[in-house]
């Protein structure tokens, strides 16, 4: 074999060897199979489902980002959702046990392999829905999630909800109701791609006037107070060294000073949000503008770095820069709730989304910080205060142009020493029972509010 090597390249130069070799493995190599390489599925790695009466979330998270396609079927109502990539596994099958029987809109739910690389999820449904889904890129803990949120097709009114706050005894009942059937067309209700305005909410004929009564039996509207518990769902807020979670803490809070406000004569409470699901912040401001509140108290329980930062603050808007620098971190942080609870950026009305926009006036930002001053004056009688004036920053949440807005950071849930008192019921009454004293003081310094004249 050697000689017959060395015969066949006999007569040719060292480099034409060289050359000839280079060419016979180029030849082999171009004669091996090709094997594609396998697609490698995504892995699921939790299934959560947030069941609201306002709408149902349901939330996927994946180490990989994933497309998903949706349509909607009647008679009965169902979701079809096919993921591409997904295989069926033991975590996919968890989101049949996840759904509960209160559910407001999903009966059940079915799953199956509908295609080698297709998984099918079927939610049978108890009503027509206006499904939005969309994913979202990884941010703090969470991976890629893909969301599904199930929203009633006739979108809910926070007027009336609070209209049916009062019993047929209730002689505020009546007004609450009128208040609703004369909602405003600048505050629209707040709805997503799909959803219809309740009839109450669409724009009717006035009724005629009724005689005007006297003073003495004219019934008085009440004062309303927009409570709003920070984060929810998705968005657990800050977490204490415990593993207490803020949007706990603070939705016990805001319903405790609900009850306060409610047993007050003349005067409402409503909340943004009465559960553990997630608000858009746009939409926490356009609730309070629908319900024509007086006031918005937004209630947190903040965090810092280092666990030894304590006391409570209270902070308004600013347009022209925060008044510290942890101000100004805080809130940011706070800003950064719709890109952790996850946001359909492309579904929210724009009318919504326009309250946003540097639309706070002086005189808001003005009877904001009376009414602040007055809360944080009684926190301080049960808590120690981390400043002793209200701060200003540029909280999204506190945009609202015609009402006074406040954000109330109760404690610092970090500290170790706080995050026990604020999972005290005890500690969260005396924290609802100060902020009810300071409402009560700044209505009762401020009788002749502008925008209720």
């Amino acid at each position: 074999m050697a000689n017959q090597t060395s015969a066949s390249t006999e007569g040719i130069s060292p480099a034409g060897r060289v050359r000839r070799r280079l060419i016979a493995t180029a030849t082999t190599l171009f004669a091996l199979p090709v094997i594609p390489k396998m697609a490698q599925a995504a892995t699921i790695l939790a299934v959560r489902t947030w069941p609201a009466d306002e709408y149902t979330r349901v939330t996927l998270e994946l180490d990989t980002e994933l497309k998903a396609e949706h349509f909607t079927l009647e008679g009965p109502h169902r979701l079809v959702v096919d993921i591409n990539g997904l295989t069926m596994n033991q975590a996919i099958n968890e989101l049949v046990s996840k759904v509960k029987p209160n559910d407001p809109y999903i009966a059940s739910v079915r799953v199956a392999q509908n295609r080698p690389d297709v998984i099918r999820l079927v939610f049978d449904l108890k009503q027509s829905i206006a499904p939005q889904v969309f994913t979202l890129k990884p941010i703090g803990e969470y991976k890629y999630r893909l969301v599904l949120d199930l929203y009633p097709k006739i979108a809910q009114d926070p007027l009336l909800a609070l209209s049916k706050i009062g019993e047929d005894s209730d002689p505020l009942a009546e007004v609450l109701e009128n208040l609703a059937q004369a909602g405003s067309p600048s505050a629209p209700i707040p709805s997503v791609d799909g959803q219809q305005l309740p009839p109450i909410a669409q724009k009717r004929p006035a009724p005629p006037a009724a005689p005007a009564l006297p003073d003495a039996e004219r019934p008085n509207r009440p004062v309303l107070i927009a409570l709003d518990p920070g984060h929810g769902g998705e968005d657990p807020g800050a977490v204490g060294p415990s593993g207490t979670y803020e949007k706990h803490i603070v939705l016990a809070i805001a319903r405790r000073l609900k009850k306060l406000i409610d047993a007050q004569p003349n005067m409402r409470a409503y909340l943004t949000r009465d559960g553990d699901f997630f608000v858009p912040l746009q939409v926490r401001v356009q609730k309070a503008r629908r319900v024509k509140a007086d006031l918005f108290v937004s209630i947190h329980a903040d965090a810092w770095v280092k666990p030894s930062a304590r006391g409570s603050s209270v902070f308004v808007l600013s347009q022209n820069g925060a008044s510290s620098a942890a101000a100004r971190w805080l809130a940011k942080n706070q800003n950064d709730a719709d890109l952790i609870g996850g946001i359909n950026l492309g579904s929210h009305n724009q009318q919504v989304a326009q309250v946003l926009l540097d639309m706070s006036t002086a005189a808001q930002i003005n009877d904001s910080v009376k009414v602040g001053d007055r809360v944080l004056s009684e926190i301080g009688k049960i808590n120690r205060l981390h400043k002793k004036y209200v701060e200003r920053a540029g909280f999204a949440v506190l945009k609202a142009p015609d009402i006074p807005s406040i954000l109330v950071e109760t404690a610092f849930i970090s500290n170790p020493e706080e995050e026990r008192l604020l999972r005290s019921a005890g500690h969260q009454d005396k924290i609802a029972t100060a902020m009810l004293k300071g409402i009560n003081d700044y209505f009762a310094t401020s009788p002749g509010l502008a925008r209720r004249a």
